[in-house]
């Protein structure tokens, strides 16, 4: 061997020879470091990238998406000369009005459907391209002519060029809409899209004093004024104007808020992959050392030293981790356009391949960094034993001093623990994430010499096979404590995953509830609230209708009267003061809800006329601290009216009825112009199409101002959105999943390997393979009992921590799955087990003697 004139170490070219060599290139005993490799990094490497596309799109389209610079948006009124002059002082405006309407063909009575429209000015829109199908570009229709989504076309059966009647108007189809560049930024929809011009909509006749209406003006700023400052301009002359504002770079702030919490936990999944990884790399390169055995031996005795061999084994390594790194990349390419086309229509994902450099890299090193430092400690027990101890490691296993993994562990793990702070959006969850892990790591090693220790403390039970079964889980050479930190990892990965799957299904039926009102009827005048009873009664007599008085104003100001808290005045919103932000409904009422339930105080008497009164959602109030007594400042069509709080309530939101969180009394603010808002429930045997049809037309026909929304599409559509995220959420977790399963194979055939001689011995000595067989299935299952009580504490606890803390979700598991999931995992253990040792179990003794 050559060597090196200075030190008598082997050379670089010598050291790559004999590694090249050595090397299996079908890569036997290396394929379950290849495999966990290979997952972990391409669940990165797909999540990063697909993160990195969402950001990417949002920064880049977030003028297109919001529609301007800056966005002002107030409820039942249009803005005033004052405000409208301030507004163009900022630069170009564009302003529209959003309310929800019904469509029909005109002659047809039996057509009908909810629509969501959307006038707009000669100037929209002043950032992006309306395109029409067909591949036409377009701006804001003219006069009669309206732009329709898909939605309307199929749903109406209408066309460019035929007429379509809304309210009062006869408005004619110039176009269906292929792309609307503002679509994402206008929020969830409770109908397809009308685009009509100004002049439409007053010809429709729908906008009157009390109507459901939203006004919304966009500015387009010039390039150096910044969109706060105009904002902050903006509050300081109307501090009390009601407006809601959204800038160009919170285009879409609920897409924001679910691309950060759906990044942070696939890439925390990820990151629990390559976690579990890295156990089935550690026991990979353990088991492929330890079949090498004899070459280390031999290279020492012709002369290697310890630096020469941990060369030789590193370079192997490195060529299989860069070629399993390299697999993963491109597997995670391709799987990013599979996850896009999952998650369409939700969020801003662009068709197609798109390789980003810096998630590539992140994942890359990642993965580089997981299979160094996993693989450092039984690289470093081969090095360090001279020729004799690697001889007789079947008899006498090799372990290491841990000051000499020290510095290269710690190295490695301080290296993924910065790559992960530096690279996170929450650079505290992902320092949480990793300290979780190394707790998590830090119990189950210790659990495994616990349980070690004890078997040896424990009586010996009388039967050979229990005998024999407790020995092996301490006796020297026994890989107990490898084993409960590589099953316990696999086993509470499953419990996790179980217990976000079923907790997130489980807030999805309760968010979104089966049962519901047919329809939601709005601005219903309120001298036509007896011929709408009577219409609904016509066609379906056993029909449940309630009507709530319906307006709509923006929480002002809070709090005891000597000391109230100015909404503006805020530098943030709590994340549950939902309320505070933007316009909500309100109402007014002279007896307590139907579905609430007072928590607090008093309701007044039905013939109430002293000071105004108010009752609040004790979530509300909770979040805020206000206290019966205080006071809440609302902005009503630009009217401050202040009420004094006499009551909590806590509201049924499961119920999909009419919900308030502010419920006056009738004194407070009835003398506002105002309609009603009514809801349709129809008993089972009224729900046939016959009578949806002459509700639906009879409402139309008499009633051409009000809009009414059917709940089922609406549901259908929220069951859909929610079940795109949780696709998404378990299609990425289930690498985790293929991780601790690729883990779960690895640790058993490592175990098998260390086995190996021992059961020859034993057959030598006269076992048959069914006692073997009866040991090797003991055995496990106590290590399966003791692991699976500790898996569902660990991945229960995990869980609640992902559905309550990140996502904000109720904690809901399903008990029963994650027991059945825990339970498939132990019987794949067991199964894993068998069928592992099952070729040692078969090989004949003597054959066996001759290859040790």
């Amino acid at each position: 061997m050559s060597r090196t004139a200075t030190n008598g170490h082997l050379d670089w070219r010598t050291v790559w020879r004999l590694a090249r060599r050595g090397l299996d290139w079908k890569f036997k005993g290396l394929r379950l470091l290849l495999v966990c490799l290979v997952l972990g990094t391409a669940a990165l490497a797909a999540i990063g990238t697909l993160t990195a596309t969402i950001d990417r799109e949002l920064a880049t389209r977030g003028r297109a998406m919001l529609g301007g610079d800056v966005q002002f948006t107030i409820a039942g009124r249009p803005a005033s000369p004052a405000e409208l002059a301030q507004l163009r002082d900022f630069g170009t405006v564009s302003g529209g009005v959003r309310l929800q309407a019904m469509a029909r063909k005109p002659g047809d009575d039996t057509s009908a459907a909810p629509v969501e429209l959307k006038s707009v000015d000669a100037r929209w829109p002043l950032y992006g391209t309306l395109t029409l199908a067909g591949g036409r570009s377009a701006g804001a229709p003219q006069d009669m002519a309206v732009w329709i989504a898909p939605g309307v076309a199929d749903r109406l059966g209408v066309h460019p060029g035929d007429a379509l009647r809304i309210g009062s108007a006869t408005l004619i189809v110039a176009g269906v809409i292929a792309d609307e560049p503002d679509r994402l930024s206008e929020g969830f929809a409770l109908g397809p899209t009308v685009i009509l011009s100004p002049q439409a909509l007053d010809a429709a006749g729908l906008v009157q004093p009390g109507s459901m209406a939203q006004w919304k003006y966009r500015v387009r700023l010039a390039p150096t004024t910044a969109p706060d400052a105009v904002i902050d301009r903006f509050k300081a002359r109307f501090p009390d104007s009601g407006f809601v504002f959204r800038t160009r770079d919170k285009a879409a702030p609920g897409i924001d808020n679910f691309v950060a919490n759906m990044g942070q936990f696939l890439m925390l999944v990820a990151l629990a992959a390559l976690a579990i990884a890295g156990i089935g790399i550690g026991n990979g390169v353990t088991s492929y050392l330890e079949a090498r055995r004899t070459s280390i031996a031999t290279l020492k005795i012709l002369g290697a030293t310890s630096s020469d061999i941990a060369r030789i084994f590193l370079l192997q390594l490195l060529v299989a981790s860069t070629l399993a790194i390299a697999l993963g990349l491109a597997i995670g390419l391709a799987v990013t356009p599979l996850l896009g086309l999952a998650l369409a229509g939700l969020l801003p994902v662009r068709a197609g391949f798109v390789i980003d450099a810096p998630a590539l890299s992140t994942a890359a090193a990642y993965g580089l960094l997981i299979a160094l430092t996993f693989a450092a400690p039984p690289l470093l027990r081969a090095r360090d034993f001279p020729a004799m101890a690697l001889m007789r490691a079947r008899v006498t296993p090799l372990t290491t001093r841990w000051r000499a993994i020290v510095l290269p562990v710690g190295a490695g793990l301080a290296g993924i623990v910065a790559l992960a702070v530096l690279t996170a959006r929450q650079p505290l969850l992902a320092l949480g994430f990793l300290g979780g892990a190394a707790v998590v790591f830090a119990i189950l090693a210790g659990l495994g010499a616990g349980l070690t220790r004890l078997a040896a403390r424990l009586p010996r039970p009388r039967g050979a096979i229990a005998r024999m079964a407790l020995g092996n889980l301490h006796r020297p050479g026994a890989a107990t404590s490898a084993l409960v930190v590589a099953l316990g990892f696999g086993l509470s990965a499953f419990v996790l995953l179980a217990a976000v799957e079923t907790s997130l299904d489980a807030n999805i039926a309760a968010r979104v509830p089966a049962r519901a009102p047919d329809y939601f009827v709005l601005d219903l005048p309120r001298d036509k609230a007896a011929d709408f009873t009577a219409l609904v009664r016509h066609a379906a007599p056993k029909a449940a209708i309630r009507s709530v008085p319906s307006m709509r104003g923006a929480i002002l100001a809070f709090g005891p009267a000597d000391h109230m808290i100015r909404v503006a005045d805020l530098k943030t919103i709590p994340d549950d003061a939902w309320a505070l932000r933007g316009d909500r409904g309100l109402t007014y009422a002279a007896t307590v809800p139907e579905g609430n339930q007072i928590t607090a105080g008093q309701w007044w008497s039905k013939d109430y006329a002293g000071p105004p009164l108010v009752s609040v959602d004790d979530k509300l109030a909770s979040v805020l601290g206000l206290k019966l007594g205080d006071r809440i400042t609302i902005s009503l069509l630009g009217v401050e009216r202040t009420a004094t709080i006499a009551s909590f309530r806590r509201i049924d939101w499961e119920s999909f009825g009419f919900n308030y969180v502010l419920v006056f009394s009738p004194n407070a603010i009835a003398d506002a112009p105002h309609n009603l808002a009514a809801t349709v429930e129809l008993p089972a045997d009224e729900k046939g199409p016959e009578v949806r049809r002459a509700i639906l037309s009879g409402l139309v026909r008499a009633l051409p101002s009000s809009s009414v929304i059917e709940v089922g599409p609406v549901l259908a559509q929220a069951r859909t959105l929610l079940s795109q995220m949780g696709t998404a959420v378990l299609a990425a977790a289930s690498v985790a999943i293929l991780a601790g399963l690729a883990v779960l194979a690895g640790a058993i055939a490592a175990a098998r390997e260390r086995r190996q001689y021992d059961s020859v011995i034993l057959r030598v000595l006269g076992a048959s393979r069914g006692q073997l067989l009866a040991l090797l299935l003991v055995e496990y299952a106590l290590l399966c009992a003791l692991l699976a009580v500790v898996a569902l504490l660990l991945g229960t606890g995990v869980a609640w921590g992902v559905v309550t803390q990140l996502f904000g979700f109720e904690w809901l598991p399903g008990w029963g799955r994650i027991l059945g999931v825990l339970g498939t995992g132990v019987a794949l253990v067991l199964g894993l087990a068998l069928a592992g040792s099952w070729g040692v179990l078969s090989t004949r003794p003597a054959r066996t003697l001759r290859e040790l």
